[in-house]
């Protein structure tokens, strides 16, 4: 049996453990988490990742956040894919990004995985950096040397309530353009 080209894996990548919930290395987790919100359907724990399957305008969505740490994401990616026989350009992997300033969002065809574990381990893991990616900006507001202490750290209330909070809204009506539009439209739309 082929792909199904109405069929998308759509993949946040955070930390599943909970002193990671909320961070802000976790917004990946935080976008699918919306999205399957706006879906009405909601995760259970599957092989490597809890697995939300929802349907929207005649696709069929399955949303997971890895339950691997950040720099194995690529096994559930891979998993996922190959499990639902989904066609690479019909992924989506959603990441945290600190060269963006919070709250700015770049939805992409391709490309490299920077300093960002868990994309470089998608790329490592099927060999090649040819798949769709949505980047969420979380800005690079520390000092040199406390990368890791401030991709961990959390949003404060008025950047979450100002800026985060309407991104999430944002990235959530930017999968929804993805899988239905296409992903030439969908970047039109939001990569201002």
């Amino acid at each position: 049996m082929g792909e199904d080209n109405k069929k998308y894996l759509i993949v946040g990548l955070g930390n599943a453990e909970d002193q990671y919930t909320g961070t802000r290395h976790n917004i990946g987790f935080e976008v699918v988490s919306h999205l399957a919100k706006s879906l009405n359907v909601t995760f259970s724990i599957d092989r490597l990742a809890y697995v939300a399957r929802a349907k929207f305008k005649g696709r069929t969505l399955i949303i997971i956040m890895p339950t691997t740490f950040m720099n194995l994401s690529g096994k559930a990616f891979k998993y996922w894919m190959e499990h639902e026989k989904i066609a690479i350009e019909n992924t989506l992997v959603i990441s945290d990004d600190i060269d963006l300033p919070p709250g700015a969002l770049r939805l992409r065809m391709k490309g490299g995985g920077g300093s960002h574990n868990g994309m470089n381990h998608i790329i490592e893991t099927i060999g090649h950096e040819n798949f769709p990616r949505l980047r969420f900006g979380i800005g690079k507001n520390y000092a040199q040397g406390y990368q890791v202490d401030y991709v961990l750290g959390r949003f404060d209330k008025t950047e979450l309530s100002t800026i985060i909070e309407p991104a999430l809204e944002k990235a959530v009506a930017t999968i929804k353009n993805f899988v239905t539009i296409g992903i030439q439209k969908a970047m039109n739309i939001v990569n201002i």
